[in-house]
């Protein structure tokens, strides 16, 4: 189950429009499908390896507060924060508008590694992010605290956030002269429901304990 959930985390967590996305399709646009993909790639395993040193920090503190009150504690800051990630996929599927430079040739060029990294080593949110994500699939007991479920599910969501990336860069590649916002607005809109239904689905499992 937590594969799934981690496959799920993964497609998602890379799906806003960010730096990062951004990024991406500007380097399939003036470069090519292959710089796009690196790009991508590079961000799955930055994220693999973000959500895995989340875990094991947060998995081992997980154990800890379900001796006490703060298990509902976290539970409610991890679905505060899920509202707030859903109200601003909500408005930049309002404001979403792709603008695309000309595509331009080349050998291959490190910027398209170097990029990323730079992008994720700058940006605190990302941290935060994955903090929250490690929070909330163990004080659901999702995942454990020990055993090689941390590492799976870690790589379970760098899977899924590759195959994101490789969507978008293929469809960018291959349709950039056809390129619609309107798409990445359905998308927006619909994993805003679904960040608000998962923020409801955490608060109410504080008074009702829910399996799945």
């Amino acid at each position: 189950m937590y594969i799934i959930i981690g496959l799920m985390f993964g497609f998602v967590a890379a799906i806003p429009l960010g730096p990062v996305n951004a990024f991406v399709i500007s380097q399939t646009i003036k470069r090519d499908f292959l710089h796009g993909f690196i790009a991508g790639l590079t961000a799955a395993v930055l994220d693999t390896i973000y959500c895995l040193v989340a875990l094991l920090g947060v998995s081992t503190l997980t154990v800890h507060l379900n001796k006490y009150l703060g298990l509902p504690i976290m539970k409610v800051v991890a679905a505060v924060v899920l509202m707030i990630l859903g109200i601003r996929l909500f408005i930049q599927s309002k404001s979403f508008n792709a603008s695309l430079p000309e595509k331009k040739t080349g050998a291959f060029s490190a910027r398209a590694i170097l990029g990323v990294v730079l992008l994720y080593v700058s940006n605190p949110a990302l941290y935060a992010f994955w903090i929250v994500v490690a929070g909330t699939v163990t004080s659901h007991s999702w995942v454990s605290a020990s055993g090689t479920s941390p590492v799976l599910f870690s790589l379970a969501v760098g899977i899924g956030g590759l195959a994101w990336y490789f969507i978008l860069t293929y469809y960018v590649a291959k349709y950039h002269h056809l390129f619609k916002a309107k798409t990445f607005r359905i998308i927006f809109i619909v994993l805003a429901v679904s960040l608000f239904a998962l923020a409801i689905y955490t608060l109410f499992s504080i008074f009702i304990k829910i399996k799945l």
